[in-house]
């Protein structure tokens, strides 16, 4: 006699389990919902309470101040520093997912001497902390203050992003790669024509995990910008937040304009970042 009672699912306890997600998934996504919403409200009726959650004087009159607010050389463009902080993140992301990649298919595939050294090397960065080695790097590129690539230099290379890269790289069956051998595939063809096409989940994991974390950076432009023509987005945030009086209907757009970028590419990667997310559950 067979027993599945924990492979299968009574219709009570698969509606209990929606509803503890659709409940769970509401509690998280009410501090959007009350961005959103405060963010179209005057800024009196923000900071009110519960009943900010009203959709009540609703108006697009915060999002035009705050870009009417940014748009003269006195306090800089809210453009330009869209545009700096979109530069950044395609500089991070793409440099990332080339290095990265490269990195952990020679750690994962190629058998060398130390390979497994390296490795655990790897691995040990992944539990240090960016601000333990803020202050040695600020003096590494005290000299480069102020400049686009020193923003964006320390941070291709990730030792995370390299062990999501190996997880992956591992997974694939080394059959696949040694019929390319066999055609005559070297390493570099094989890498790019058939180990990349097949870790579209990977790649769309590790490009959305590492544009969060870039678009959201804000200690290293602390330490490293002081020029208003090179600051990015969440830097120009704190700097428009700390005008007096605050206006926090203006603030909360400014923060809705910060995300939706993040919602886009979240919206742009989904379907291979779920893929990604559910093969590492498997293979965990």
């Amino acid at each position: 006699m067979s027993t599945n009672t924990g492979l299968t699912r009574t219709p009570l306890r698969r509606f209990l389990d929606y509803a503890v997600l659709s409940v769970l998934a509401f509690i998280f996504a009410l501090p959007v919902l009350y961005l959103l919403i405060g963010s179209l409200k005057p800024s009196d009726d923000v900071l009110n309470g519960l009943s900010g959650f009203l959709p009540t004087h609703l108006s697009f009159d915060n999002y035009t101040a705050v870009l009417d607010s940014l748009n003269s050389d006195s306090t800089g463009y809210f453009w330009r520093f869209m545009g700096i902080s979109v530069l950044l993140a395609f500089v991070v992301v793409t440099g990332g997912l080339f290095v990265n990649s490269m990195a952990a298919y020679g750690l994962s595939r190629l058998k060398w001497r130390g390979r497994n050294a390296v490795f655990t090397l790897v691995l040990l960065l992944m539990l240090v902390p960016f601000e333990s080695v803020a202050v040695p790097l600020f003096y590494m590129f005290n000299d480069q203050r102020n400049t686009l690539y020193v923003l964006a230099l320390p941070f291709i290379a990730n030792a995370f992003s390299v062990y999501q890269f190996h997880t992956f790289f591992r997974s694939i069956p080394p059959s696949i790669e040694e019929a390319a051998r066999i055609d005559g595939a070297g390493p570099w063809r094989t890498f790019f024509a058939i180990v990349v096409p097949m870790s579209k989940p990977a790649f769309a994991s590790v490009a959305i995990l590492t544009f969060l974390t870039q678009w959201g950076s804000f200690l290293w432009p602390v330490l490293m910008v002081s020029d208003p023509s090179v600051r990015p987005l969440p830097l120009e945030m704190s700097v428009f937040q700390a005008q007096l009086p605050p206006d926090w209907g203006q603030t909360l757009a400014f923060g809705v304009l910060l995300v939706l970028p993040v919602l886009i590419v979240f919206a742009f990667f989904q379907r291979w970042f779920v893929q990604g997310v559910a093969s590492s559950a498997v293979k965990g």
